[in-house]
């Protein structure tokens, strides 16, 4: 099954009234944004709002209860639509690592890359070392998960996304299970792809990065958004109630 072509006028994420629901629980209650090419979003908001139901969403981890996803002008929501294949244009870096534990550093890069993409061994390992370079972890390239801090691991987490050349990238909340002193080095690598211009839509509540690398913030409170607009604007002068009193909290 082949995609169609992409169309590069088209936002590189369009969301229209999605909606989600687990059994009785909507957690999803009619969501509209995009992500236009080249854009960081973050996207903030209290435990439960659904915010990581909206990021999985996208790459279909879930798959929405109604509404349409279009993904570079291809509707992925269409029942006939092959999901790998769109998949492979989505990195997604999780929570949790979720490396591989049994398999070196440079394995957990070359191993999706081979079985997905076909690419030959000598192929594989060149993009492996490359993304380790872009992440500051070239000399860790034969070690194993267990022997990394949980910074490293992270940036390991990305830099196998990076290696399958996807358009755009999602991160679901890549710091909140690390230690404060290890979330600088990741945030540093998510700024340097802002810089190349990587499309990317983050879930955060790393409230300076969303200041100084979004184009757009985007606040959620119970399954639906209750304000978006520039970073710098929503954070110093918050229109919605909700909205302050959750930067109130966390600011």
């Amino acid at each position: 099954m082949t995609l169609p072509p992409i169309d590069p006028s088209a936002p590189a994420i369009d969301v229209r009234a999605l909606h989600k629901s687990f059994g009785d629980n909507e957690v999803l209650k009619g969501i509209d944004f995009h992500v236009d090419d080249g854009q960081v979003v973050c996207v903030i908001g209290p435990s439960g709002s659904g915010k990581s139901t909206l990021l999985r969403c996208v790459n279909l981890l879930e798959t929405p209860t109604s509404g349409q996803i279009f993904v570079e002008g291809v509707e992925i929501t269409d029942p006939d639509i092959d999901v790998d294949k769109i998949r492979s244009r989505i990195g997604m870096v999780f929570q949790s690592f979720n490396l591989f534990p049994h398999l070196s550093v440079l394995r957990n890069l070359t191993i999706a890359q081979q079985r997905v993409k076909g690419r030959g061994k000598d192929e594989s390992v060149e993009v492996a070392r490359r993304n380790l370079e872009k992440v500051g972890l070239a000399e860790k390239i034969d070690a194993y998960p267990a022997h990394l801090s949980g910074g490293q691991q992270q940036r390991v987490a990305i830099a196998r996304a990076l290696s399958m050349d996807p358009d755009m990238m999602l991160f679901d909340e890549p710091t909140s299970a690390l230690d404060p002193e290890l979330v600088g080095d990741v945030l540093a690598v998510m700024k340097d792809l802002a810089t190349e211009g990587m499309t990317m839509m983050v879930v955060t509540h790393e409230m300076g990065f969303a200041r100084e690398v979004g184009d757009q913030l985007v606040f959620m409170d119970d399954g639906v958004i209750m304000e978006q607009g520039r970073p710098a604007e929503v954070l110093a002068d918050p229109q919605h109630d909700r909205t302050q009193l959750f930067l109130s909290k966390v600011l």
